[in-house]
């Protein structure tokens, strides 16, 4: 027996709104950032790369819970803006908090990096499991 298929358009649907939202997460972020992350990274630099890898975690998390819970692809697209601004307040909390940041990953500060990284991990953690409701 074939399997069934019916749910592959969906799926696809879903599958692509989330890779669109994080497309535009990556990149908006980026933009944000005063680093310039990905030239930082191409030349070796761990702080830029744990940083940015802890905004991503931090922002797919409540996109995947999004995701999970969501009962239209509307209803995900809202979940989805809630989660990139969540992650972008965590960052700017950080960046209070964390005087001169941009400068402490320029230098390869990885303390510093592995901290904005748990932040933004752990406030989309939260933000994940507020979307459960």
């Amino acid at each position: 027996m074939w399997p069934d298929f019916s749910t592959l358009p969906a799926f696809a649907a879903y599958f692509g709104l989330g890779v669109l939202f994080f497309t535009v997460f990556c990149t908006v972020h980026i933009w944000l950032t005063p680093q310039r992350e990905m030239l930082l990274i191409r030349h070796g630099n761990q702080a830029a790369a744990i940083s940015l890898a802890g905004a991503l975690i931090g922002f797919v998390a409540p996109l995947v819970s999004a995701i999970a819970h969501s009962v239209s692809l509307a209803d995900l697209a809202l979940w989805g803006v809630v989660a990139m601004v969540v992650q972008w307040l965590a960052h700017s909390a950080v960046r209070l908090v964390i005087h001169d940041l941009a400068r402490h990953v320029e230098e390869d500060n990885r303390a510093v990096a592995v901290l904005a990284a748990a932040v933004a991990i752990g406030v989309g953690l939260i933000n994940a499991a507020a979307m459960t409701w």
